[in-house]
């Protein structure tokens, strides 16, 4: 399929690898759509870029190409080589049913990649030569495009390092001792959730480290630094000082100490580098065209820095993490050079056609079009001779800006109008944020201008206190005395409550201004905090990293753009999702929107809608608890598992015991063991190469005895009778299930088969396990003793984080939670019946709270997460689950919920639990009425 434009453009799982992609031809100018995934590289500029829309010219990264499809391969079968602890982890962080918000492909893959880089067989990299940097230590770069969740990836590298270390201490391949460096103060800021010991730290939040391991993760030593923390005074900048101390440069000895503070007797350290593009290794000397002092320095002192310590403490590994790890060449020319030890690669493209950032539109308005080929001067501003030379020089501040700039901000003003009022009515408290990247000082600061003097002609977009100007160092723009008598009076207002009526107010200093400017830079969108109403942004250069505004909506782009880095930088500092709902119909992510002009978007796949503007993104609502309800706070037990006294006689009515269907064509495990031919599983020769052998080799009484080792197993903790018994015991209950028809196999003629019938069951132990070991306690367990987590036995509605949804949901009153989110017309009955009934006192919808109930089905553990809580009048507490037509999986998840409900209520302190199904939403106030009447 070919077409100029693309409908459609977000065509890809977020937790698949991707099947296919929109490809650009050079020759047509048309996009593809093309089967597979789309090979490892970049884009950049054609030699005649400067004479027509530049196609671009891909360069491949063929080490990633090459690394890609052996790490697929080596996962397929099931990751031979790695230790137990790394299995463990893969395992956990593969386990998409058990997750409220499973890893994203790319986050996995890149995490694989460089487990199997460490821990795979030598025979499994045959030909892999990963180049170095030119220094003495190893570096590994995980290129991954932003809001793709590089931080996620940092944490599961954290975690992989540490518990492997604390594990296997004799171990040289890992470490437990972490130095992680970023660019700057926000970044620094941003990164505080990967200390274990964080309030908020990423290892829980999301799920990263395994239940009963997070006391080893806090074992290892995990310290973040800014790459200032890296400096250093040479012997001839020593020289220079004025004052006495004239003591010489610090050996590599002392400043390993300086700068490794709590970890400084450490060796074999790693090092993470985050935002790494900053981190290159050319002389400090070297004079490269459109790279300033300041960014050599940077970069010569943080890898120099590095450096030091491997000599005094060895650098184990240095993983880089970037979106654009691109270095100037050194040659004199503005021209990237990518960074040669790349391993693993989800760019831009992957992360915009995945859904895991906005989809970038093009805005073509009918009544805007000032000649036949407008739309091609919008997507170049910078290069229309009418904007080029304008803004290409020393112009003063109050100078015009030209008048196709001027028009092209008139119509994304206009746009962004429709959003904000869109925004606005939707109930929206904070607005939209259109930012412009300027090519230089004078070009931004006639921005503002313009702006501030109302002469763009959208009124509403022209409030300068809603302005935000960012100058490339937030410290200039502090010094600006208009500028800091306007944050002067801010502050003022924010400290009334502070100081009385005839205490004069403390002028701030020069450094208070700049911090609090940085933080309505980092806050924009936030509400409650300083950036909260900001809706213009207006920067030189880049904005930082760092920078994760989720309310960006607009972009304009007034500056060169010679390669795919520059066109990454720009947009995706606007492109990061609020939320990650999935569309039930075809199972990808919901589109959120960002409408831009200036970017010329042949380096980049984007939607295009010729004649009518894109519907404004629809605004996200926020979900978290609200601290004026703090009274319907409702507290619950954190069970992570149940254990089962049993009775000293074992017994099973097998009359009683549910059958266990196995399908011979619904398991995947069968086809890992079908040749390929020509990319295809030849399933005709499965029973002549190698499961003849796998049956002969497990023998039912083998299996029988596997089967009930493992019950054996799980029943040790809760039996206090003779264990020899018990062992025998289950292995005639076992043989007799396996004998009977309780395991039924589809299709029957399979199953006529021994040696396939033997087969199928090895292939489902742990199935089989699960399913008698539950027949097994639900018949023999004379108490239930609940297990509470360690780290945290009681959660509540009020440890619910901030999260953003586009479904339907409503403000509530008895619920701590701001809104009640609805998946059905049928739920929110329930929920505005739940507001207003009498016998209420509180309630909750469980989405988000963390509320689950571990249950077997058909032999396998899953999560059950019931619809909503609700603590009476009288104290007691409901669950409330919402259910029409029941099904077999239903009566599972209940049979569970009441061992859960029995158990905490003979454990006591918690208040007395019970259940209740409605089958109609009419029949939730009689279900209530009748509880409260007992």
């Amino acid at each position: 399929m070919s077409s100029k434009t693309i409908d459609q453009l977000i065509i890809n799982s977020p937790y698949e690898e991707p099947k296919q992609y929109w490809h650009y031809d050079r020759t047509s100018r048309l996009f593809n759509l093309t089967d597979g995934r789309r090979p490892a590289g970049y884009i950049i500029a054609s030699e005649n870029s400067k004479t027509f829309d530049d196609p671009g010219k891909f360069v491949e990264i063929p080490l990633v190409n090459q690394i890609r499809p052996r790490v697929k391969a080596w996962s397929s079968q099931g990751y031979p080589g790695v230790t137990g602890v790394t299995k463990r982890l893969l395992e956990h962080w593969n386990n998409r049913e058990e997750r409220n918000n499973p890893f994203f492909f790319c986050q996995l893959e890149a995490i694989e990649t460089l487990i199997w880089i460490t821990e795979s067989p030598l025979s499994e990299k045959v030909g892999i030569d990963i180049p170095s940097d030119g220094g003495n230590f190893k570096r590994l770069c995980s290129k991954m495009a932003t809001g793709s969740g590089k931080t996620i990836v940092m944490a599961m590298l954290i975690a992989w390092q540490i518990l492997n270390k604390i594990t296997y201490p004799q171990d040289t391949r890992f470490s437990k001792a972490i130095f992680i460096v970023a660019p700057g103060l926000t970044v620094k800021s941003r990164l505080q959730v990967l200390l274990p010991s964080a309030e908020n730290n990423y290892y829980e939040v999301f799920n990263v480290v395994p239940l009963g391991l997070f006391d080893k993760l806090r074992q290892g030593k995990v310290i973040i630094c800014n790459w200032h923390a890296l400096n250093w005074d040479n012997d001839e900048q020593i020289a220079k000082r004025k004052g006495v101390d004239k003591r010489g440069a610090k050996s590599n000895e002392a400043y390993a100490r300086e700068v490794l503070g709590e970890m400084a007797n450490s060796r074999n350290i790693v090092v993470i580098n985050d935002e790494a593009h900053h981190a290159w290794r050319i002389s400090a000397e070297s004079k490269v065209k459109g790279v300033s002092k300041e960014e050599l320095d940077e970069a010569t002192k943080w890898v120099g820095g590095l450096d030091r310590i491997h000599q005094a403490r060895k650098i184990l590994t240095c993983f880089d993490f970037s979106a654009t790890p691109f270095a100037p060449s050194g040659k004199k020319s503005s021209e990237e050079a990518l960074f040669s030890w790349i391993v693993s690669d989800f760019g831009l493209n992957d992360a915009i056609e995945s859904g895991l950032v906005k989809t970038p539109r093009v805005v073509i308005r009918d009544d805007g079009k000032l000649t036949k080929d407008y739309k091609s001067r919008l997507y170049h501003l910078y290069r229309d001779s009418e904007v080029n030379d304008d803004v290409n020089r020393k112009a003063k501040p109050n100078e015009s800006l030209p008048d196709l700039l001027n028009n092209a901000y008139y119509l994304l003003g206009k746009d962004w109008l429709e959003t904000a009022k869109d925004w606005q009515e939707s109930g929206n408290k904070v607005p939209p944020v259109m930012i412009s990247i300027a090519n230089r000082t004078e070009t931004a600061a006639r921005i503002k201008y313009a702006f501030d003097r109302n002469k763009i002609q959208i009124e509403e977009l022209c409030i300068s206190e809603r302005t935000l100007h960012i100058d490339s160092n937030v410290m200039k723009m502090a010094e600006s005395q208009e500028e800091s008598s306007e944050i002067q009076d801010k502050i003022s207002d924010d400290s009334e409550d502070d100081t009385s009526d005839d205490e004069p107010i403390r002028k701030l200093s020069k450094k208070e201004q700049a911090e609090y400017l940085r933080k309505t830079v980092d806050t924009v969108g936030q509400i409650g905090k300083p950036g909260e109403q900001i809706q213009n942004v207006i920067s030189v250069g880049m904005l930082s990293e760092g920078w994760d505004a989720k309310t960006v909506t607009h972009i304009m782009g007034i500056r060169a753009f010679s390669s795919q880095l520059l066109c990454e930088q720009v947009v995706g500092r606007g492109l990061r999702r609020t939320a990650y709902d999935i569309n039930p119909e075809t199972n990808l992510l919901e589109a959120e929107y960002v409408n831009i002009f200036g970017v010329p978007f042949t380096f980049l796949p984007h939607e295009s809608d010729e004649g009518t503007p894109p519907p404004p993104p629809p605004p996200k609502t926020e979900i978290k608890p609200d601290p004026d309800k703090q009274q319907f706070e409702i507290r619950f037990p954190n069970i992570v598992r149940i254990d089962y006294i049993y009775q000293p006689e074992l017994k099973l009515n097998m009359t009683q015991v549910d059958s266990l269907e196995l399908d011979a064509f619904d398991n995947s495990t069968l086809a890992e063991l079908a040749p390929i031919v020509d990319g295809k599983a030849d399933v005709t020769k499965i029973k002549a190469i190698d499961l003849e052998d796998l049956g002969r080799k497990f023998r039912m009484q083998k299996i029988a005895f596997e089967v009930a080792r493992d019950i054996f197993e799980e029943m040790k903790p809760g039996w206090k009778g003779n264990r020899e018994y018990l062992l025998a015991k289950l292995i005639r209950l076992v043989e007799e299930v396996i004998d009977s028809d309780l395991i039924q196999i589809t299709p029957p003629l399979f199953s006529l088969d021994q040696i396939r019938r033997r087969i199928l069951i090895t292939l489902n132990l742990r199935k089989i396990v699960q399913h008698i070991w539950q027949a097994i306690y639900l018949e023999n367990t004379e108490k239930l003793e609940p297990v509470f987590d360690s780290e945290h036995p009681i959660r509540s509605t009020g440890d619910m984080r901030p999260w953003y949804t586009g479904k339907p949901c409503e403000y509530t009153q008895k619920s701590h939670i701001n809104c009640s989110t609805f998946d059905s017309t049928w739920e929110a009955s329930e929920a505005f019946e739940l507001d207003r009934n009498e016998n209420v006192d509180a309630w909750v919808k469980n989405d988000h709270l963390g509320f689950e109930i571990l249950y077997i089905f058909d032999g396998v553990v899953r999560k059950y997460r019931p619809d909503f809580v609700v603590r009476l009048k009288n104290g007691d507490f409901l669950i409330l689950e919402t259910k029409g037509q029941q099904t077999r999986q239903d009566v599972a998840k209940w049979g569970f919920l009441d061992q859960w409900i029995k158990a905490v209520n003979q454990q006591a302190g918690f208040g007395y639990w019970q259940r209740a199904i409605s089958r109609n939403p009419a029949d939730v106030r009689m279900i209530l009425e009748g509880i409260a009447a007992r």
